[in-house]
């Protein structure tokens, strides 16, 4: 039924829809279009608007109404017209109907029927057709969003970057298997079900893949596969629908939202995946959905004949950061998710493209310097994916501006080839596990700015690192093509699963080496989320597109390999518990603010200096020296740990460090039988050092020592 509104100017700010008492404020900036047209709905399937308003005010090309009489859960879309001339950037097309670029919410995917789209129908000989087909019947609508919720004093909780410990999960994954025994499945409210269980396992820190608004690739749908990693992103303000109980119109906000609040109320800082550098709308063949025909010429970057798009995404465009609006667009949205969905902080996708300008990667870049200067943007954690595909300037580790840290790549490959045995890796181990000065110690920087990890959702899982010498994704249905062929994996006998003792017994002691190697050394660990029971994706080192058992977290798993997660769970308690392995400086840096004086001390087996360019040494330890305070009064202690990495074949002996009036208990041996491989309490293994400690084969051991002042 209509209803009576009243339209009024409006005005050119805030972008997007905002509500008011009495209506809703529409702008959408388009500096190319000849006309835009905004549509109500009164449904999410009705294929003709109920309103349809000619948006004539225009301020510095935005263009805006007011509508009295609009309410929260209003639906709406945009068709925008000017010219169709690809040879020169312009690709409008009055016959879709778009996405407000600012939408809070959509209502869902588009339908498959047809070429509604607006892909090229003569993609052959890659001429453009403009297609005249309305989408209206098949295209989701934007929501109008109520931004009222009790927060109930909700903040962020700003934990210091030393002490965060980061579990990286997919929404839908961590609790969609039957297994997961949760009410609501796959959903925002399944993680809050849960936060025992991470509060158990001694995480602070949870690292979402991409739960902006994503399309799913028609090309995957018509294979049967699914985006399901959701990095092909519509909207940059809206939470995915598939996240949500879908229960109401706009459930997907307040769901986040009060999943935030109680992952907060558990001391539990929320990361977002974020995907910037590129956009669902691909190449020149893509759809038109929402960027594309609304200007263009602005929102990518184009290559000099300007049919085509730079790609520096390998998605085939990228944004371009050349020009003021698209900052802007960032940027708010950054804000967006900061100030009205309370997240801690972001890892940027591809984040070298954000920083390039006029094709070159800066660190003063425009994007980089807004960043840098926000008042609220520049408080929150900036975590930066420090590689893309071009030709030059693409791999960018240790070179992002001091307030960004960086996923450390080298720190995975130098313990992955360590632990697998592989030979002139001693030097660069030294770097890693202390912090890797020698990529972030001449800036500034902090070991916190490295982001350690030895997998992430982009690889194999930590069990098929030991389970698989190859990928195997022909389920992903490229031939096995797709993934990385260079993972530094080895199955230890047999590829995949096996009931051979021998081999599993190999294949638990290194994936207890990875997750103490991850644990014990300086910098922000990142856990996948899964690995912690032993997760397999069945040697699939690039699910993207696995919407299906091969992704989904089997909670079965933890059952199965509890002494596992009880051994990791064990890892983490000590680091969280000793500040030697938390240090927000670097080991050789004099800090007078630093109460607490730690040092580092190198050894081979017979305590003398390793020898860091001998190719075939296989083996190292550190002593971490330091005071930490007496837990029962006001007094120091000493106390010091001794780390031991034997990634040799055999056996070996190694001294310990005299140091008087002091004793020896070990905390980790992950050639132990559980529970003797990891200390729930550091008392609870005291061990006799005098003649040394015996290590075993591709072991990892940590031994501590503590005395009064």
């Amino acid at each position: 039924m209509k209803r009576i509104l009243k339209v009024k100017n409006g005005r050119h700010f805030p972008l997007g829809a905002t509500l008011y008492e009495n209506g809703v404020n529409f702008a959408i900036y388009s500096k190319n279009a000849e006309a835009i047209e905004l549509l109500l709905f009164d449904s999410p399937d009705d294929s003709v608007p109920l309103y349809t308003f000619l948006l004539k005010n225009r301020t510095m090309n935005v263009w805006h109404i007011f509508i009295e009489g609009v309410t929260e859960n209003q639906l709406y879309a945009y068709r925008v017209y000017g010219k169709y001339d690809p040879e020169n950037g312009y690709r409008f097309n009055p016959n879709k109907i778009l996405i407000d670029p600012y939408a809070k919410a959509i209502t869902g995917d588009y339908e498959l029927e047809g070429n509604h789209f607006g892909y090229d129908i003569r993609s052959k000989d890659k001429d453009l057709s403009f297609s005249n087909e309305d989408n209206i019947a098949y295209a989701p609508k934007c929501i109008v969003i109520n931004d009222a919720f009790d927060w109930e004093g909700d903040r962020q909780l700003y934990l210091p970057s030393n002490e965060i410990i980061i579990y990286e999960t997919h929404v839908k994954g961590l609790t969609f298997h039957p297994s997961s025994q949760v009410k609501y499945p796959g959903t925002y409210l399944g993680i809050v079900e849960k936060i025992d269980y991470f509060k158990k396992l001694g995480i602070n820190c949870i690292q979402l893949l991409p739960v902006h608004h994503s399309h799913q690739d028609i090309h995957l749908r018509h294979k049967g596969l699914a985006n399901y990693w959701g990095y092909n992103t519509l909207c940059y303000f809206a939470p995915d629908v598939r996240f949500s109980t879908n229960s109401y119109l706009g459930c997907q906000v307040k769901e986040f939202k009060h999943m935030v609040k109680e992952l907060h109320k558990a001391g539990i800082e929320v990361i977002l995946d974020v995907v910037y550098n590129h956009t669902c709308e691909g190449n020149e063949l893509g759809p038109t959905l929402c960027f594309r025909g609304i200007d263009n010429l602005t929102y990518y970057k184009l290559k000099p004949n300007k049919r085509y798009y730079e790609d520096y995404s390998g998605c085939g465009n990228c944004l371009n950061f050349d020009e003021p609006q698209v900052i802007k667009l960032v940027m708010d949205s950054l804000r967006y998710w900061v100030e009205e969905m309370h997240v801690d902080g972001f890892r940027f996708d591809l984040a070298s493209v954000l920083g390039k300008s006029n094709g070159k990667f800066s660190q003063v870049s425009a994007f980089f310097v807004a960043v840098h200067q926000d008042p609220v943007l520049s408080r929150v954690k900036l975590i930066a994916e420090p590689w893309d595909i071009s030709q030059e300037d693409s791999y960018q580790l240790g070179n992002f501006p001091p307030n960004w840290a960086e996923l450390n790549g080298k720190f995975r490959d130098a313990v992955r080839k360590f632990i697998k045995s592989d030979g002139g890796m001693l030097a660069e181990m030294g770097y890693r596990l202390t912090g890797s000065s020698d990529l972030y110690g001449s800036s500034g920087r902090t070991p916190s700015h490295s982001i350690n990890f030895v997998t992430s959702h982009d690889g194999f899982t930590l069990n098929d690192l030991v389970s698989y010498s190859r990928k195997h994704n022909e389920m992903n249905l490229e031939n096995n093509k797709d993934g990385s062929d260079e993972n530094f994996s080895y199955n230890w006998g047999i590829e995949g699963e096996t009931d051979d003792p021998e081999i599993l017994a190999i294949r638990e002691r290194l994936t207890r080496n990875f997750m103490a190697v991850l644990m014990l050394s300086q910098g922000v660990p990142m856990m996948l989320g899964g690995d912690e029971f032993r997760r397999t994706q069945r040697g699939n080192n690039n699910a993207y597109c696995m919407d299906n058992e091969i992704s989904y977290y089997n909670w079965d798993f933890l059952k199965k390999n509890w002494e596992f997660f009880e051994f990791v769970r064990r890892c983490i308690k000590i680091r969280n518990n000793n500040p030697h392995f938390k240090r927000p400086y670097f080991f050789d840096e004099i800090r007078r603010v630093d109460a607490e004086h730690f040092t580092v001390k190198w050894f081979n087996e017979k305590l003398k200096m390793p020898n860091w360019n001998k190719y075939d040494e296989y083996s190292i330890a550190f002593l971490i020296e330091g005071r930490v305070k007496d837990c029962n009064s006001d007094s120091y202690r000493n106390k010091d740990f001794y780390i031991i990495l034997n990634s040799y074949w055999e056996p070996k002996l190694f001294k310990i460090p005299k140091i008087k009036n002091s004793k020896w208990f070990r905390l980790i041996d992950t050639s132990l039988r559980f529970p003797e491989c990891a200390a729930e309490n550091e008392t609870d293994y005291p061990v006799d050092v005098s003649n040394g400690y015996y290590v075993n084969s591709r072991t990892v051991v940590c031994l501590m020592r503590y005395s009064a002042k």
